[in-house]
């Protein structure tokens, strides 16, 4: 029985040995419901962080617009949080952009129950810049909108520090969201019928500065997103959830730095675009092809270029409208062009 003891501990010692020499970190906690991996210092740091927030459009990450949000951080605790994937964002925040902080952490949640646990809260309460991970923003949403981890974003936001989420974290950040509860909708289904059962949309989750009335979405150009877009801001009319509603796009490879007085800093290689209702939809209901006249869009290209989310303007870029008549989306760009 001796020796089985003495295996035992020399089998457990190895393993939390090579957990610690793994390349996302230590694993300082792998209980039922989440996983937690650390790179850098486990005690808790105290730098003076800078209030704002990164919108990114999926894809590959844009290093400055990470290196801006670790900058924001003061160099202080950098906490990703997830239901799914893993700690690769430990190494690259902690050694590859170049910017010094005190320690990254990963926090997969894996079950309901992370929302609840001390330590997972604890950790979010106490970090210095929280970013949400890609994945499927509807365990998003149903793991953690009305529970304790929803609060401690807010707690943070309302403590200056800044926030950032990326494709389905960035989904969930605007005050609407397109939950993809029953999987993704396309464009085309979206504007054929406003009602479909795959466009599901959410309020009332998070609350960020410059975000109210707004729903965002992500790989916009790339997947053809206008036309839902479009269909999200009729269907939040339609619902009676804002007298008027915005929306913003993002490319891939493409991120808004915004910072505590509300501008957006274009980073990466792609647009964005900004659209705000003028009017209220004509037809929008079930089984029914869409008619939402102009729309107001703001598109914004070239990395360093500027949008005013307080006022709604931008610096330099391209305004148009769009219009959807039974289904068909048209612009007011020459030549039709929708993007």
């Amino acid at each position: 029985m001796k020796i089985l003891s003495t295996c035992f501990q020399f089998s457990m010692a190895l393993l939390f040995t090579l957990a610690a020499l793994a390349p996302g970190g230590i694993a300082l906690a792998k209980p039922d419901g989440y996983e937690s991996l650390l790179l850098g210092n486990e005690a808790d740091a105290h730098t003076p962080t800078s209030p704002g927030f990164l919108l990114a459009g999926g894809n590959t990450d844009v290093d400055s617009a990470m290196q801006w949000l670790i900058d924001q951080s003061g160099g202080g605790d950098f906490v990703v949080i997830r239901a799914s994937g893993t700690d690769a964002y430990n190494p690259y925040i902690y050694s590859e952009l170049g910017r010094v902080v005190d320690s990254v952490e990963t926090i997969i949640m894996k079950q309901d129950r992370a929302a609840y646990d001390p330590y997972v809260l604890g950790q979010i309460r106490d970090a210095e810049a929280l970013f949400i991970a890609g994945g499927n923003q509807w365990d998003y949403v149903r793991m953690w909108k009305e529970t304790p981890v929803e609060d401690a974003i807010h707690e943070l936001v309302a403590r200056g520090v800044p926030v950032g989420g990326t494709s389905a974290g960035l989904a969930i950040l605007g005050e609407f969201s397109f939950s993809a509860e029953r999987n993704t909708i396309y464009s085309d289904e979206a504007l054929k019928d406003p009602y479909n059962p795959r466009l599901t949309l959410e309020n009332d989750f998070l609350h960020l500065p410059f975000l109210q009335g707004t729903i965002t979405d992500s790989h916009f150009v790339e997947r053809d997103r206008m036309g839902r877009l479009v269909t999200f801001l009729a269907r939040i009319l339609q619902d009676g959830w804002a007298g008027q509603a915005r929306g913003i796009g993002i490319d891939g490879k493409t991120a808004l730095a915004v910072d505590g007085n509300g501008v957006a800093t274009l980073h990466g290689a792609g647009a964005a675009y900004f659209l705000r209702t003028t009017t209220t939809p004509e037809v929008c209901q079930k089984n029914d092809p869409l008619t939402f006249r102009d729309v107001d869009v703001f598109r914004l290209s070239g990395a360093g270029s500027t949008f005013n989310l307080a006022s709604w303007t931008g610096a330099s870029g391209t305004a148009y409208s769009l219009s959807a008549v039974e289904g068909v989306l048209t612009s007011t760009q020459p030549g039709g062009e929708i993007y």
